[in-house]
């Protein structure tokens, strides 16, 4: 691992608690809010129509497309991704909307060698975010990334997790690792109204796969 590499996880393990904050401080209690409610109904969302992408054969990511759309189907996510970077504190930045998610663009492509990382909040006074349902991912289920050049990354969850955030594991979220890989981060646990945030986040981890839409 390099020392800018190492540098960058020192940075994040000590801003990673700030994913979401923004619109998680102004967060709510499920079962007092009728809106989260009429959104699950909406249910699963049809499986995205086109190429699947190859998986990767070198560690070349400046041959991978941008990212610019995120699906997974069984929660009912589709968003466009905006690029996220770090804020002149060396905090990771937030999406400036609760309805998209964003693409963490100082690490790899999703599709690339190595762990992509796309944030997104939970919710806000409004209601749900476009990360609300994360947590209801399982092992097996399908996520999707459409990249500008029409292809699709596919990826297949293999496990999802919950952590305090003082806890974070930013190595494992953000280290090397041998393949494409792909973490999706939002905030979850008990909203603190002191702190006016969340207490845990919720991370989906999940690997790059060949085969088909269906």
């Amino acid at each position: 691992m390099t020392i800018v590499t190492r540098r960058l996880l020192a940075v994040l393990a000590l801003t990673i608690g700030l994913i979401a904050a923004s619109a998680a401080g102004a967060g709510f209690v499920l079962n007092r809010q009728p809106v989260a409610v009429r959104w699950a109904a909406a249910g699963s969302l049809p499986v995205p129509i086109g190429p699947i992408a190859a998986l990767p054969q070198s560690r070349n990511g400046d041959n991978v497309p941008r990212p610019v759309t995120l699906i997974i189907p069984s929660i009912g996510v589709q968003t466009k991704l905006t690029d996220l970077g770090v804020t002149a504190s060396g905090a990771l930045q937030v999406p400036p909307s609760t309805t998209v998610a964003g693409w963490y663009a100082r690490g790899p492509r999703p599709g690339a060698i190595g762990s992509a990382v796309i944030a997104g909040h939970i919710d806000s006074r409004t209601g749900p975010g476009v990360f609300f349902f994360l947590s209801r991912l399982h092992p097996g289920d399908r996520i999707y990334v459409r990249r500008a050049d029409k292809t699709l990354a596919l990826f297949r969850v293999t496990a999802v997790r919950s952590y305090a955030k003082q806890h974070f594991p930013t190595l494992a979220v953000y280290g090397p690792v041998p393949d494409a890989e792909l973490r999706l981060i939002t905030c979850g646990g008990t909203f603190d109204p002191a702190t006016r945030s969340y207490l845990s986040n919720v991370v989906v981890y999940a690997v790059q796969t060949a085969g088909t839409t269906g």
